[in-house]
């Protein structure tokens, strides 16, 4: 292989890393800082897509992993009280978000997991990372199951694929509840501003929380901004937002797009239309980063007494499996 594709270990800052390199992109993948993917690049026009916490902020990245990168999180967002049961099991996870009473984001994004192969191919560079639960893996006490997560990352010419699988390997059923706290610069060229970004992004109805960032199960009607955003674009930082969403597709597609009028490109992120639900936070409206999130579930799922389909409630029958692919790739203005 020439040196248009490699992949290799090397330090991301102080933390143990495996970098994908393929002509102009490059990406890292941190394997002990739950897979997260911490940084992709054009280094050919100096882009920064990803959010990625500088060498002085590495101690409180490792400790609050939650807003670089692509982490990725099972199960997503809040869950009242830390509990909820389903199919007749009772789960208990601990309350982090102690102001609000509810627990937040899931285990698997602070979690170590196992690199099971990198390398490259003729059409890619790629990383494999796995973390497999049995009862002797202390998230076991919380999702009382056997299962394995999966990550698969690749570099082409096609930007940046995103690969994951979830694979029931024990007895009974299982919640299967998944999104991913994607961490997207808004400007990511070094000589454009916020001024010159505009996204767009494929929700369909506002989810209506109460005081504690819960679904009351009811929708909210879009303002001429929420309609905008589905439409025509507007700022990344046009109001505060933390918001949920339903999701829909466009022109089959289930995405968020990111313009830069400076650069004449935009960024999309095509996350997979088998996520039902956005979340979208920016980091009270301050501009540099703004989070789409593309969740599987509604927040709070399994306590919200709606159709499974409609919120997202997918369940993993024993020896099942579920999949997605994701991909962030540049499209060229005309």
């Amino acid at each position: 292989m020439t040196k248009q594709a490699q992949a290799f270990r090397q330090p991301f800052h102080d933390e143990e890393a495996v970098w994908l390199q393929w002509g102009p992109y490059e990406a890292a993948v941190l394997p002990h800082v739950g897979a997260n993917l911490i940084a992709f690049r054009d280094t050919a026009r100096q882009y920064t897509f990803l959010r990625e916490p500088a060498s002085d902020e590495m101690d409180a990245f490792r400790a609050s992993p939650g807003v670089h990168g692509i982490p990725i999180l099972f199960p997503p967002n809040r869950y009242d009280n830390g509990t909820f049961t389903w199919n007749g099991r009772t789960y208990t996870f601990p309350v982090n978000e102690v102001a609000r009473g509810n627990h937040l984001h899931g285990f698997f994004h602070t979690a170590s997991w196992q690199v099971d192969d990198y390398g490259t191919n003729p059409t890619e560079s790629y990383v494999s990372l796995s973390i497999a639960i049995d009862d002797s893996h202390p998230i076991h006490r919380y999702l009382p199951h056997e299962f394995t997560l999966r990550l698969r990352y690749s570099l082409s010419d096609q930007g940046l694929l995103q690969h994951v699988m979830v694979h029931n390997r024990g007895v009974d059923a299982m919640p299967c509840l998944l999104g991913f706290h994607t961490a997207i610069n808004a400007p990511f060229a070094p000589g454009s501003t916020p001024e010159d970004c505009r996204f767009t992004m494929t929700i369909d109805k506002r989810w209506e929380m109460n005081e504690r960032m819960l679904p009351t199960g009811e929708y909210l009607p879009l303002s001429d901004e929420e309609q905008a955003m589905r439409t025509t674009g507007l700022s990344p930082y046009w109001a505060i937002m933390d918001n949920h969403y339903s999701s829909t597709t466009k022109n089959g597609r289930n995405m968020m797009e990111l313009t830069d009028a400076h650069e004449g490109v935009t960024l999309v992120y095509d996350a997979g239309a088998s996520y039902k639900q956005w979340m979208i936070w920016n980091n009270e409206a301050t501009p540099g980063f703004f989070c789409p999130e593309p969740q599987l579930n509604l927040v709070n799922a399994p306590n919200v007494t709606l159709p499974a389909e409609e919120i997202g409630l997918v369940t993993l029958e024993p020896g099942a499996i579920w999949e997605e692919t994701s991909r962030i790739y540049l499209r060229e203005q005309n």
